[in-house]
């Protein structure tokens, strides 16, 4: 064993020795937090663990309905001006009373260019204080889905951040440490009490929370195995009481456990591919002076030549649904006449690269995340054997989920693997975020491949404010099949995501993939 592989069974086994108390939830998953800045990441993991701390003015139910949070109510002054009533006697974990000083401070900040959130607040030019306890939101222009993105928009504690110097976000990308990104101050059902990288995040309940827990979780233990054997064996063996990262391979024999039971739910996730379009020439391949990416027909070619329901089959052991659009079932958009793979056509795919001037292929380098997403790298490697027969040469950079992130929001990449789950459940939040032309703000605010179509930004811009209903899902169906038809993006598969728990846990199946305490009861 070397060294660094000793270390880290080390550090594995501290944390799983940590003290279990009952009432205790030992939670682990394949990946670790990215940051405890609720304003730097828009990463799943992320978020699940700083939602127990940090809160929205609103929230989803248990049945993913809008319901009141931090605000107790709120009107439509008009189309464009909406009256949030903050609930009354909500304390900080500090002590310290939330105001509407509090509110338009946290929309000041994830509004930062640095950060990667400011989808959430998108179309909202202005949140004003009315008085301590009322907040308007001044909208551009009427927002269909203001209340669904606005349970993201995390409300942060002005007094301590401008105590701690942290009233800017973490430029994460940058490498960059700040106060909050190691530290937290929210209003939530539980408060984060550590963070060690790669090891552990511990959080205790908030017995002065505004709400009523319907769980009887005290404690919160969230442990990242990136191993699969590893993952599973703790479950096994009793030191982990539940697992979202369930390995494919592993889960028939799970359900047959006694001890366990296993949760089925879907995933509102698609993985895909994201080629660097725009860029004049690609950067890491052998060709020079332009840009393979930039032609649709190699753009074909490449979704031509990729295998889904092999990947489904082999890879994936059934547990993924082959993808034709960038939003999964269950989402606001996909249709099954639309969400139809590109058939695999190896030959087609060869004439395809030949007409755009590449008869022989070219190489380029493509970047995975090795401990992110299902069998991430697994998928990775088998699309780059699929590619080989149509002479495209792809190298593998495969790395965790915190390098390979800092990686491709840089611009420092060819071609990329990312998953993409729709928290809205609505698709502008993916055709907004990954495929509209970059702007300062929430535009293409993911878009890190240079994605830049006249036509979505048409069809993006008209559907933020289209409040009939039948027009804006028109708008929604032409911005799908255009980035299908043009593949901006090269979709691959839509997640399933069963979860494996000991018999006495019983919680709430989330499809967005992130699950919550509150909902949660160990016997």
């Amino acid at each position: 064993m070397t060294v660094k592989s000793l270390l880290a069974a080390t550090a594995l086994a501290a944390a799983l020795l940590a003290p279990a108390h009952a009432q205790t939830l030992r939670w682990a998953a394949q990946n670790d937090i990215l940051t405890m800045d609720p304003h730097s990441q828009n990463h799943a993991t992320t978020n699940a663990i700083l939602m127990h701390a940090y809160e929205g003015l609103t929230r989803y139910s248990a049945k993913y309905e809008v319901e009141p949070a931090l605000a107790t109510k709120w009107i439509f002054v008009s189309p464009t001006q909406v009256r949030f009533e903050l609930r009354r006697g909500v304390k900080f974990h500090d002590g310290t009373p939330l105001t509407a000083d509090d509110v338009v401070f946290s929309f000041g900040r994830i509004k930062q260019p640095q950060g990667t959130m400011q989808i959430y607040v998108t179309g909202v030019n202005e949140a004003k204080k009315i008085d301590d306890h009322t907040v308007d939101l001044i909208l551009a222009a009427p927002n269909p889905l203001l209340l669904r993105n606005i349970v993201d928009f995390r409300i942060m504690s002005r007094a301590w951040a401008e105590k701690n110097r942290t009233a800017n976000v973490q430029d994460y990308k940058a490498k960059e440490e700040n106060f909050a990104s190691r530290h937290v101050m929210g209003t939530g059902s539980y408060k984060i009490t550590g963070w060690t990288p790669e090891q552990r995040v511990t959080m205790s309940i908030n017995t002065d929370w505004w709400d009523k827990h319907q769980g009887n979780v005290k404690e919160v233990v969230y442990t990242p195995i990136k191993s699969d054997p590893t993952r599973v064996a703790a479950l096994l063996s009793g030191d982990v009481d539940m697992l979202t990262d369930i390995p494919t391979q592993d889960v028939a024999r799970l359900r047959t456990d006694s001890k366990l039971k296993v949760l089925d739910g879907p995933e509102v996730r698609t993985i895909f591919f994201a080629p660097d379009i725009g860029s004049p020439e690609l950067k890491y391949s052998n060709i020079k002076g332009k840009n393979p990416f930039a032609d649709k027909r190699v753009r074909q070619a490449l979704s031509m030549a990729i295998d889904r329901e092999a990947i489904q089959r082999n890879i994936m052991r059934g547990l993924s649904i082959p993808a034709g659009l960038m939003v999964a079932p269950g989402v606001n958009g996909n249709t099954p006449d639309l969400d139809v793979p590109t058939k695999v056509d190896a030959t087609g795919a060869k004439k395809l690269l030949a007409e755009a001037g590449y008869p022989d292929g070219f190489e380029v380098r493509m970047n995975c995340p090795n401990n992110r997403y299902v069998n991430d790298e697994e998928i990775c490697q088998a699309v780059i054997a699929m590619w080989a027969r149509i002479g495209v040469k792809a190298s593998l950079v495969a790395e965790n989920m915190a390098t390979f992130s800092q990686k491709f929001q840089n611009f420092d990449s060819s071609i990329y693997m990312l998953g993409w789950g729709v928290a809205t459940y609505d698709a502008q939040y993916m055709i907004q975020s990954l495929a509209r032309t970059r702007t300062s703000g929430a535009d293409g605010n993911f878009n890190f491949s240079r994605v830049s179509d006249p036509v979505v930004d048409r069809l993006t811009d008209a559907m933020k404010s289209e409040i009939d209903l039948a027009k804006r899902n028109a708008m929604i169906r032409e911005a799908l099949l255009r980035i299908k038809d043009e593949v901006l993006l090269i979709p691959i598969h839509h997640q399933m995501r069963p979860w494996a728990m000991k018999a006495g846990v019983t919680t709430v199946h989330r499809s967005d993939d992130r699950p919550e305490a509150r909902f949660t009861t160990i016997k």
